[in-house]
């Protein structure tokens, strides 16, 4: 009875956890969805976003409790760097038109580099979780689940909102990414 109620807190923790990470993959999924995408690309980019919640947190986990202290900050100013210089970018290429090359979430490089930097706070929990007896399969599927259903909601979202905003989304995109990384850096 215990045993069963103390499986029980652990898995509601890594769900709210979960949750938690999922939401930065929902928010930031808006401002890319607002730039205008397609649906096989929301299928692609949230598969790549679950995959990376699911290997950061395990490489996190592996890495273990003695990194956590010194990793920590790390990733979060690493993060709110990456999500400032993308957003930054957006805003800027918007306002240039046709003239720069603007941030491109279709092409393997971008989606990896937006998959990194809404995963990479899953690393640092999952070092954390590292120092605890957590049970790594149920963390790694839930963080996976999660990240990947919740950007296919941001996407969805952003996409239905961009049809509205014309051709201010990208702008209004990068806004969103931008701000949320100076959240980060805060």
């Amino acid at each position: 009875m215990i045993e069963a109620n103390a499986y029980a807190g652990q898995f509601l923790t890594i769900l709210f956890m979960a949750v938690a990470l999922g939401m930065d993959a929902f928010s930031l999924g808006i401002g890319i969805g607002m730039k205008g995408i397609r649906l096989l690309d929301i299928l692609k980019l949230s598969f790549i976003i679950g995959l990376f919640h699911i290997l950061m947190p395990l490489a996190g986990i592996f890495t273990g409790g003695y990194m956590s202290s010194i990793l920590g900050d790390v990733t979060v100013v690493a993060a709110g760097g990456l999500l400032i210089l993308l957003g930054g970018h957006m805003i800027y290429s918007s306002l240039r038109g046709d003239a720069v090359p603007s941030f491109n979430h279709r092409t393997l490089w971008g989606m990896l580099i937006f998959a990194l930097s809404v995963s990479i706070d899953s690393f640092s929990v999952g070092v954390s979780l590292g120092m605890f007896n957590t049970d790594m399969m149920m963390t790694v599927i839930l963080f996976g689940l999660f990240g990947g259903l919740m950007s296919v909601l941001g996407l969805l979202l952003g996409r239905r909102v961009s049809h509205n905003l014309g051709e201010y989304g990208e702008a209004c995109g990068g806004i969103v990414l931008l701000a949320f990384g100076v959240m980060f850096l805060l």
